[in-house]
């Protein structure tokens, strides 16, 4: 069967015609995914001075936070020296006009507070004498520089006397 030269020109603009509606189609979905990609892009471009000046800020929050740590291990301790420290105790006893009965360190611990890991010695210290000389004494080891790192969690007063509780500790980065 031939066709006619008139069926032959329909059928070519039929597929000329779908061509041309299959490359706008194409066309007009690359244009519609280009402007959201270019909106995308403007906003990353407009974002990106204020992320720069939170990295820096950040970085700054870091660096500062870094120093305060480093300044706060400085007040501690590298270790704790039992023999030191029983002669700090056993000379704020006697400026306080007290009696120690006893004086035992035992091992020290670990306790670890967010990243930072410490020495802790737990100590019972036993002493007699006023109850002025008492709080002279718990202050004294509260205030002293030699104890700066140490934290009286507790004190137990009985007839002329006290029980005292003290933490010490030392950094251990």
């Amino acid at each position: 069967m031939k066709l006619s030269n008139k069926v032959g020109l329909i059928a070519v603009g039929i597929i000329l015609i779908a061509a041309l509606v299959s490359l706008y189609i194409v066309y007009s979905g690359q244009a519609t995914e280009r402007a959201g990609l270019t909106d995308r892009l403007e906003t990353a471009q407009a974002r990106l001075p204020l992320l720069t000046a939170q990295k820096n800020d950040l970085e700054n929050d870091l660096a500062q936070a870094q120093w305060e740590l480093d300044a706060s291990a400085a007040q501690y301790p590298q270790e704790i020296h039992s023999i030191e420290y029983g002669e700090h105790i056993f000379e704020i006893v006697e400026e306080c006009n007290l009696q120690l009965s006893a004086l035992n360190f035992p091992r020290p611990a670990s306790a670890t507070q967010g990243s930072v890991t410490y020495r802790v010695v737990s100590l019972t210290l036993p002493v007699s004498g006023t109850l002025e000389n008492i709080f002279k004494f718990i202050d004294i080891i509260n205030t002293d520089p030699r104890f700066a790192s140490t934290q009286v969690k507790s004190v137990n007063l009985a007839g002329g006397g006290a029980t005292i509780a003290v933490d010490i500790y030392s950094y251990r980065g």
